[in-house]
């Protein structure tokens, strides 16, 4: 991100602060989910061909307001365990719109769930036809938003430390085990340490933070 010596620092610091979920600002559209056990699965060497099929019908629905469409979450990263669901970030004009984008997903068998307003007008959709592979979490922002930028970091980390994917792995493995039926956000909430953990290791490689690596 260019520009002055201070709007470089904000940046750094929209890119580097963690989102909670429970914080109250997001709305659940269709109602809140229920409890079920959270299945994650070794990695499948199909997963990179599912997300350009899936990016593929993205752009299909959504032509020119398909600004980027991004493979992000663990389904992204070779090696590591996942829950068989292709996370996927795009990026259009402006996620507030959703008649300028939301119908024509619609249509390709997604549906909205999630709205968050107050976080970079963050909006998810999810496609769940159980006839359909691959199953598909689509989170919506806008362009130049600091959480792609994370997210594409978190990613490419992982991809280039295996000793840190590993660590990451294993937090899953035991996230996902902790209790019977939960809900996705308790899962995430168990890796939490774990994550902010390997997310302050990049920050510090790149020369965000002080500190030593541990």
């Amino acid at each position: 991100m260019g520009g002055s010596a201070e709007a470089t620092q904000r940046w750094r610091d929209a890119v580097m602060a963690h989102h909670d979920p429970a914080d109250g600002r997001l709305e659940w559209v269709g109602g809140a989910p229920v409890p079920a056990p959270v299945r994650v699965v070794a990695y499948d060497d199909a997963w990179p061909g599912q997300f350009e099929s899936v990016a593929a019908g993205i752009r299909a629905a959504l032509g020119g307001a398909a600004i980027a469409v991004d493979h992000v979450g663990s389904t992204s990263v070779p090696g590591l365990p996942a829950k068989p669901v292709i996370d996927v970030d795009l990026t259009v004009a402006d996620p507030a719109d959703e008649a300028a984008y939301v119908p024509a997903l619609e249509e390709a068998g997604y549906t909205l769930r999630i709205r968050e307003p107050g976080w970079h007008e963050h909006r998810a959709l999810v496609r769940r036809d159980a006839t359909d592979v691959p199953q598909v979490n689509l989170h919506v922002f806008g362009p130049n938003c600091p959480e792609n930028e994370r997210h594409r970091m978190f990613r490419d980390w992982l991809r280039a430390h295996p000793e840190d994917r590993d660590e990451y792995r294993d937090a899953k493995l035991a996230a996902a085990s902790a209790t019977g039926e939960q809900l996705v956000m308790d899962y995430n909430r168990h890796k939490e340490p774990t994550i902010q953990r390997l997310y302050a290791r990049m920050f510090r490689a790149a020369g965000w933070l002080d500190g030593d690596d541990s």
